[in-house]
């Protein structure tokens, strides 16, 4: 068998360090790496891949989509997906900022606790309109739970739950402005009490849920913190928290979760580079992670 090249195209300036090393970590022998990636410049990279191989070999050839910019890498992965015709197409793993993996992650992890019949578990995502916020809320509201987006922003947060609802039929997405956090009788607080999961996915250091939202939340059973970098994002929770038992609540920090995301992706490059040819989404990175664990 050819040695099993991997076409790194990222839209920042310089490719990610972080995704070539779990990449050659997970078995690719070749890393071709493409940083400044854009719609125009992706055709004839992805050209590159197609037509040097042929039949069975052609699965030895994959492309991973990466950048800080979310919204760049998807427009990357739509342009690579129309390059593709007939027989002639690769296995693509799109994974920008590490936020279809994250998102994965969490939901794994969320739904380990979350026993399923009679109501819908609700779940607030907060940090919601962000580029892991939104993946976490869509998996959820794909998975049958009532999700709520918060976001400093309600116009944003409202925006990202429509959007949520035109791509999962019959979710039930609604939309929180996050100010006052700790302010008793705030349409936040009022979210929180009835909460079963409460995701934080803002910024790194952004203190979403401070002490006195955090009692607010007691209800909720299942508390992921998304956030590595000191202060916490949810209080009281520590970035290596993995089910972590506090009364009645089981809590993850970021490195908690860390641990799943980095098999899923690893599985996830194994899978690109298997025939047939499949393009992973954070749909199907959760598949993934179900089947890992």
């Amino acid at each position: 068998m050819p040695k099993r090249v991997l076409i790194q195209l990222d839209c920042d300036p310089q490719p990610s360090t972080f995704d070539a090393i779990v990449a050659v970590d997970a078995g690719a022998d070749v890393l071709l790496r493409h940083g400044g990636v854009t719609p125009d410049i992706a055709v004839s990279l992805v050209h590159g891949g197609m037509f040097t191989r042929g039949g069975s070999e052609l699965a030895s050839t994959a492309i991973f989509i990466g950048g800080s910019d979310v919204a760049a890498a998807e427009a990357v992965a739509r342009r690579v997906a129309q390059t593709f015709f007939g027989p002639v197409r690769l296995g693509v793993l799109v994974d920008p900022s590490g936020a279809n993996t994250t998102a994965a992650a969490a939901v794994v992890a969320a739904l380990r606790h979350l026993v399923s019949g009679g109501q819908p578990a609700r779940a607030v995502v907060l940090g919601g309109t962000g580029p892991v916020g939104q993946r976490v809320g869509r998996l959820l509201a794909r998975k049958g739970l009532q999700v709520t987006l918060g976001s400093r922003s309600l116009e944003r947060a409202e925006a990202a739950a429509r959007s949520i609802a035109e791509q999962v039929p019959g979710a039930e997405v609604g939309a929180v402005g996050a100010h006052g956090t700790g302010t008793p009788g705030s349409p936040l607080a009022a979210v929180l009490a009835n909460a079963d999961l409460v995701v934080a996915a803002g910024a790194a250091g952004a203190v979403l849920l401070d002490a006195t939202g955090r009692e607010m939340a007691a209800a909720a059973r299942v508390i992921i913190d998304l956030n590595a970098v000191p202060p916490a994002g949810i209080a009281g929770i520590v970035a290596g928290d993995k089910a972590r038992t506090d009364g009645t609540q089981v809590l993850y920090g970021a490195l908690g979760v860390g641990g799943t995301k980095l098999k899923i992706h690893r599985a996830a490059l194994e899978r690109i580079f298997s025939p047939p040819a499949v393009l992973l989404d954070a749909e199907e990175l959760l598949v993934i992670g179900e089947t890992i664990g």
